[in-house]
């Protein structure tokens, strides 16, 4: 059998604020089942590379495929954009997309919350998106929470539902960007045993964090970003245990006496 395309393909990417080339040539991967991790220094490009992919921002140069199918560009430079908002909007549908800020909307219940955008995007059963999203809040362990409203919980708690939302767009990849990174060290542990349960099912993710333990526990591959280019990538025994650069020692021992 033919060995399948990977979900997300990143080649070569270039992406600049103005005059500031944030990301000078990227190449990340993530096959089915994979988790990667992004790590490095803050101003490294690991949040912008993750946006990029979900066409949340617009890079200059460089390919990005989803399950083998490349994104259709127009224009060049800082004049390209993504030439087909169907394609987009698919592709965005199936990387669900969890944020530093859980970004829930604050008139709503939590399960209003999660089960929105599978109705409005995905125009799906009423019913059925109802029973899907009790069942991922269950799973995240905040199916009691069903008829609270966001200011009622905690930020680990709101969190685990905006996880929650995510899983309810049944998509092909989750994509982290510091999930853990508002958190109280407490509430910090209740979301990474969520994201450790995902990744033992076999999901695949692409998580930026500043969480070095999380990243060690749950990645398959793990690429450390220095000044917008990949500096060292590869299995987290690796990464961790017997870093190559200079760099990546330097950036390991500031994380752990941090």
């Amino acid at each position: 059998m033919p060995n399948p395309a990977p979900v997300i393909e990143i080649r070569n990417l270039h992406k600049a604020y103005g005059g500031l080339e944030v990301l000078k040539g990227v190449d990340v991967t993530a096959h089915r089942g994979d988790v990667v991790s992004l790590i490095g220094s803050s101003g490294s490009g690991k949040s912008t590379l993750l946006r990029c992919c979900n066409l949340l921002e617009d890079s200059q140069q460089g390919e990005i495929l989803f399950k083998g199918e490349p994104v259709d560009w127009k224009g060049t430079g800082h004049h390209r954009r993504p030439a087909d908002p169907k394609q987009v909007l698919r592709i965005r549908t199936n990387l669900s997309m969890v944020f530093q800020q859980f970004n829930l909307w604050a008139h709503m219940t939590i399960l209003q919350n999660v089960m929105e955008a599978p109705l409005t995007v995905l125009a799906r059963d009423r019913g059925a998106v109802e029973k899907a999203a009790r069942g991922y809040l269950e799973k995240v362990g905040i199916g009691d929470k069903c008829d609270a409203y966001p200011a009622q919980l905690s930020g680990g708690q709101q969190q685990r539902a905006a996880i929650a939302r995510a899983l309810c767009m049944e998509p092909e990849a989750l994509l982290f960007d510091e999930p853990t990174s508002a958190l109280d060290p407490e509430l910090e542990q209740e979301v990474v045993k969520v994201i450790k349960d995902l990744a033992s099912e076999g999901r695949t993710m692409i998580i930026v964090t500043h969480d070095m333990k999380m990243a060690h526990d749950v990645s398959d591959h793990v690429v450390f970003l220095h000044q917008g280019l990949i500096e060292e990538q590869g299995p987290p025994e690796t990464l961790f245990g017997a870093p190559k650069s200079e760099r990546l020692r330097g950036f390991l021992t500031s994380t752990t006496h941090a």
